[in-house]
């Protein structure tokens, strides 16, 4: 099988942490403007050195307008505050007035019961809280890994899998769900 990863321009160490020094910089940003809302930052969960290429943004593409499906089958408003695809990943802000716990149900739908979700973060935020509302908060399982049914922090920490692995699971989603 075809690898989605044999282009793009390695992301190392330095580039990874300026990209989430830009995320939390942009999160202050979108609170400052909408205090009140629920934001939802959304990007690949991609393992490795290259985080975006066409075939990245293409999945990432796709996977968005699944989560905007999700939005739109349970009523609720939403815009984009911010989207930016760099070599560091592509990334997309979305604002809703929904509470942060009924947003946060939807999101983990999108993560768990589409091909795509299983390789993004959604992540569920509002201004007051120290950090994202996370599945335990919802009483929810944790995310499990990709490629076993151990939770995915466990495998992520340990590196269980290789990257190789990973992202040949990744290839074959997109193979077989992207058009």
């Amino acid at each position: 099988m075809k690898s989605i990863f044999d282009e793009g321009k390695e992301q190392g160490i330095p580039e990874v942490l300026a990209a989430k020094d830009k995320r939390v910089a942009m999160q202050k940003a979108i609170f400052a403007k909408y205090p009140d809302q629920t934001l939802v930052d959304v990007n690949l969960n991609i393992p490795g050195p290259i985080k975006n290429n066409q075939y990245l943004e293409h999945l990432f593409n796709e996977g968005i307008k699944q989560l905007v499906a999700k939005f739109e089958a349970a009523g609720m408003h939403y815009h984009v505050a911010a989207e930016w695809h760099e070599d560091t990943g592509a990334e997309i802000f979305y604002v809703l007035q929904e509470p942060i716990k009924q947003v946060k149900v939807v999101c983990v739908e999108f993560e768990d019961q589409t091909a795509l979700g299983r390789s993004f973060d959604a992540d569920v935020l509002v201004k007051d809280e120290s950090m994202a509302m996370s599945r335990k908060d919802l009483g929810l399982p944790e995310r499990k890994c990709f490629l076993c049914s151990r939770p995915a922090k466990e495998c992520a920490r340990s590196r269980r899998h290789s990257v190789a692995e990973l992202q040949d699971y990744i290839s074959q989603v997109y193979f077989e769900n992207v058009k």
